[in-house]
């Protein structure tokens, strides 16, 4: 997450003010107010638990957002870090070092996470152990088994330099990189741009590519009873292939009207919202409309994205 984030308030002297105070505050944990209700389940969640072991094995990395609380006196609201929160006190820690923001913004820092993709990933546990750090160091400090750390220090092996430059920077899961690793390089790099083209790095898409592919562009199977299952028919892969391009046309629809039909949802909730505090529209809806009253009530209650987009960024820690 960068912390040096700019923002222009549209003051009249129209200069550009820090979002965050240039230097780290140390605070207490005890009054560290958080803005929201971790979701059932969280604390035996897979992302808390790679956060408690970060911390455990190398401290904490980013530093949680707050923002002071004006209405009480040496009181903080947490914007950004719930998890990190209460990994901070199921270890024990009573204070820790935070980001001071100076607006109360929740979202954009969510906003702005961006997840590591697999070849990177690759690159820093590659690094790590190149610089004599050992496989189960790395393994306790990520919270995963020494052999998931081996295996995503042995990513690219198989794969063509050309097709993992091309996938660098791409969400490919390692099941994809497996599927790949059974084509030719030729091929691997064909495969690398038919899902850069497609914006679908699924491993299903890299199973109907593999499909797809001839013999003569496949690494050559194992003979006898370990050999693999033949390739499918061309009447197969041309079903598959028709299905391929039926739904990413669905989902291109999709992505081209999310923007726009999520505006005019949030516009219609907020409107809704601002009706039903009105007593004389609330009264008539009681007694003449009980079923729309009860709906509409659901639609302004609706406040979820924040909690789910701030756990997403805490397991990111």
């Amino acid at each position: 997450m960068m912390v040096d984030k700019l923002e222009n308030h549209g003051d009249v002297d129209g200069l550009v003010h820090l979002a965050f105070d240039r230097s780290f505050v140390t605070l207490p944990l005890a009054v560290i107010v958080p803005l929201k209700t971790l979701p059932d389940g969280a604390r035996e969640s897979r992302a808390f638990s790679q956060v408690l072991s970060s911390i455990k094995a190398v401290g904490l990395i980013e530093a949680p957002a707050v923002v002071a609380d004006t209405a009480n006196s040496g009181m903080y609201f947490l914007l950004d870090g719930h998890l990190r929160l209460e990994a901070l006190k199921e270890l024990g820690i009573t204070e820790v070092e935070c980001l001071l923001a100076t607006d109360d913004d929740t979202y954009t820092y969510n906003k702005r996470v961006n997840r590591i993709p697999p070849i990177q990933e690759h690159r820093m546990i590659a690094r790590a152990m190149e610089r004599g750090v050992s496989s189960t160091a790395i393994a306790d400090a990520l919270n995963l088994h020494v052999e998931s750390v081996l295996r995503r220090f042995r990513l690219l092996e198989g794969i063509s330099p050309e097709a993992a430059e091309m996938l660098k920077d791409t969400p490919c899961s390692m099941k994809v990189f497996d599927t790949l690793r059974q084509m030719t390089p030729v091929r691997q790099i064909e495969a690398a741009d038919l899902m850069i083209g497609q914006n679908n790095y699924s491993v299903m898409f890299a199973r109907a590519i593999r499909a797809a592919t001839p013999d003569s562009q496949l690494v050559a199977a194992k003979k006898g009873r370990g050999a693999s299952a033949p390739t499918p028919s061309g009447q197969q892969i041309a079903r598959m292939e028709r299905e391929l391009a039926a739904l990413q046309t669905q989902v291109k629809s999709v992505e081209d009207t999310y923007g726009i039909d999520n505006l005019h949802l949030t516009v219609a909730r907020g409107y809704i919202a601002k009706l039903l505090t009105n007593a004389r529209i609330a009264r008539w809806l009681l007694n003449h409309r009980q079923e729309y009253l009860a709906e509409f009530q659901k639609i302004a209650e609706i406040d979820t994205l924040d909690l789910v987009t701030d756990t997403q960024s805490d397991a990111a820690q």
